[in-house]
């Protein structure tokens, strides 16, 4: 019998890295191929980390997203960019004290999105179906700033002062 372990230690490294990373991010998957018909990844996000805001329409398939650890929040989008709706969602030291935090969002392909830490070293645990295809996984909103721009740092600062 094969399996994985999700252990803390590697919840650890994943923040480690990313701390280390450009983007403030690092992923580790845990299905074996892009063609597993279930999509399962870590996804180490640090606070200063910048996620342009997309949806999944192109290769439309749900996601679905849980706190492995930390604190996040997902913030939706209507279609010119308006903040629409803010999801706090934490693991259970956050939402066992704070009804108003979930433990994790599921979101529509087609839903305007972006995901924020709010806490050092939080984990995502993403989960789509498959196969993967990386040339339509995401569509990236137009009147939100590239990542790495001048602009990015600004937009993520304002879109903090939702949260």
């Amino acid at each position: 019998m094969s399996f994985k372990i999700i252990s803390r230690n590697l919840l650890d490294d994943l923040g480690a890295k990313a701390r280390q990373s450009s983007r403030g991010r690092q992923h580790h998957n845990i299905h074996d191929s892009y063609e597993d018909p279930c999509q399962k990844l870590l996804n180490a996000v640090g606070t200063d980390s910048y996620i342009r805001p997309h949806r999944h329409a192109l290769d439309p398939k749900d996601e679905c997203l849980i706190a492995a650890k930390g604190l996040f929040a997902l913030i939706v989008f209507n279609e010119e960019g308006e903040v629409r709706h803010v999801e706090r969602f934490g693991t259970e030291r956050y939402y066992r004290n704070d009804p108003a935090i979930s433990l994790g969002v599921e979101l529509p392909a087609g839903i305007w999105h972006t995901v924020i830490a709010l806490e050092p070293d939080s984990v995502l645990l993403e989960l789509k179906a498959g196969p993967f295809n990386p040339d339509a996984a995401k569509e990236f909103a137009p009147w939100a700033p590239d990542e790495g721009s001048a602009e990015a740092e600004e937009y993520l600062c304002c879109l903090r002062s939702f949260v």
